[in-house]
């Protein structure tokens, strides 16, 4: 009997997950791939009508595997409205999985704001971010080469629905395209290429595509970032963090030429990342960074001009080109900061902060693992 009961319960589910992809079509999609960095950038705009008889709760965003397990954000948001009355409503957007799902396939859930009822179209736009998705090809460079890599995908949106009409691009960082597959109608111009319009494509439809192109931006990976935060009952905080960095790029082959990188930055050492963007607070005070091997001489640290006050570039860190040329580089940037506003509760023993403690960024990084560890003094 409970065997029976878990055959219809399965059976049920099936139906369901099918009856709902027959219930929904995407009217037009629109996507367009940002390859400018080594994070990759998706961007959906997606006109979803529901040509079913009942009103549907939400959609499936579908993924191929090669793409799920370097998946780092999942973000809707529900357009209504023209032009500039134009109105963006975030929609709950949770991981989830499909019985039937092929060849692997990952699934995010789409919650609507309000049932789509029968006849009804909705304008979504989505935004997901790709890490290690670049590889380097060549895979070792010397000093004067620049930086190739290739990124793969599908020249047709992955999708659990029927597509009337669909367009890709891809912008790269520069115009030097080695190479790129072409899936009538294809065409570059410039930093852009274009895949489609292509109409009238089946449910899981996928054609894959190789890009293979110049992206001399740094590849700076976080392996590591420990942040030790101690609170004093006197109303300050110090903050140290310590960064384990890595060049996730092309590694360096041949001699390293500390003239030719100096002379000649636009050629020489292109792809390796010469300064690190910090955003403090800006009451920020006692701030220094040194490396694992002392304190960093050769930088010096000044405040961004065309940045919120508070924030700080550090410029020509001791190991400037070799980011490119050692597997492992150990920063350890550690600040200070004095916060007289803090405020004090002596009669209860207590103190009571701002929470939002995270205050250096990286722009471009992708951090594999971060530890906090919080002390009293």
């Amino acid at each position: 009997m409970a065997a029976r009961i878990w055959i219809f319960s399965v059976a049920v589910a099936l139906f369901l997950s099918f009856s709902s992809a027959q219930d929904l079509q995407i009217v037009n999609a629109e996507r367009r791939i940002d390859l400018s960095s080594h994070i990759v950038k998706a961007f959906f705009t997606l006109k979803v009508e529901n040509i079913g008889k009942d009103p549907a709760a939400d959609m499936l965003l579908a993924f191929p595997p090669t793409q799920i397990k370097h998946l780092s954000m999942v973000q809707a948001l529900a357009i209504t409205g023209k032009k500039k009355k134009k109105t963006y409503l975030p929609l709950d957007v949770k991981p989830t999985e499909q019985p039937d799902a092929p060849n692997d396939t990952g699934y995010f859930l789409v919650s609507f704001a309000t049932p789509l009822t029968p006849g009804k179209t909705v304008t979504l736009e989505v935004l997901y971010i790709l890490t290690h998705s670049l590889e380097p090809f060549p895979s070792e460079i010397a000093q004067s080469e620049s930086q190739l890599v290739y990124y793969r995908d599908s020249a047709v949106i992955l999708s659990p629905y029927h597509i009337k009409q669909q367009t890709t691009f891809f912008k790269t960082p520069s115009a030097r395209v080695e190479s790129f597959t072409n899936v009538e109608p294809a065409n570059r111009a410039g930093k852009e290429i274009k895949y489609g319009p292509y109409e009238d494509r089946a449910p899981y439809s996928y054609a894959p595509v190789n890009v293979h192109f110049e992206n001399n931006s740094p590849f700076a990976v976080v392996e590591e970032l420990v942040r030790e935060i101690e609170i004093s009952h006197w109303g300050s905080l110090q903050i140290t963090e310590n960064y384990r960095l890595t060049h996730g790029g092309a590694r360096h082959k041949g001699v390293f030429s500390r003239v030719d990188y100096q002379s000649r930055r636009s050629i020489s050492g292109s792809s390796s990342f010469n300064a690190l963007l910090a955003v403090l607070p800006p009451k920020v005070n006692s701030v220094y960074y040194r490396d694992d091997i002392g304190n960093i001489s050769t930088s010096h640290l000044r405040t961004g001009f065309k940045k919120p006050q508070g924030t700080f570039i550090v410029d020509d860190p001791t190991f400037t080109a070799f980011l490119l040329y050692f597997s492992e580089y150990q920063e350890d940037p550690t600040r200070i900061v004095d916060h007289p506003r803090l405020p004090h509760n002596f009669s209860e023993l207590s103190l009571s902060f701002r929470t939002k403690l995270t205050t250096l960024q990286r722009p471009s990084l992708s951090c594999e693992e971060d530890k906090d560890d919080l002390r009293f003094s």
